[in-house]
């Protein structure tokens, strides 16, 4: 739900939005290839090494799905700070 959540996030231009969102889909499905691939090939080894693999093959794609949603937490945090900012400007103005 928290991924769903971030996904809707408000960034500061409609493209930035729908690349992230993109970027963030691909790496899913990055995640998904990658450890089904691996899955099905060491299948026929042993379904211990099956699991392992496909745990190591959703790695690369789990790494930018994080590295997205850094990038994702820090633009918002970002913005939070800037209407703080703003906020105690007009606090300090009025006194």
């Amino acid at each position: 739900m928290a991924l769903i959540k971030r996904i809707d996030m408000k960034l500061t231009t409609s493209s930035l939005s729908i690349l992230v969102n993109f970027l963030l889909g691909v790496s899913w499905a990055f995640a998904f290839l990658g450890a089904s691939t691996l899955f099905f090939i060491l299948l026929n080894v042993s379904i211990l090494y099956a699991l392992f693999g496909s745990l190591l093959g959703a790695l690369p794609g789990l790494f930018f799905v994080l590295l997205i949603e850094y990038f994702l937490m820090r633009q918002e945090k970002l913005e939070e700070l800037k209407k703080q900012t703003k906020l105690l400007e007009t606090l300090v103005a009025q006194k």
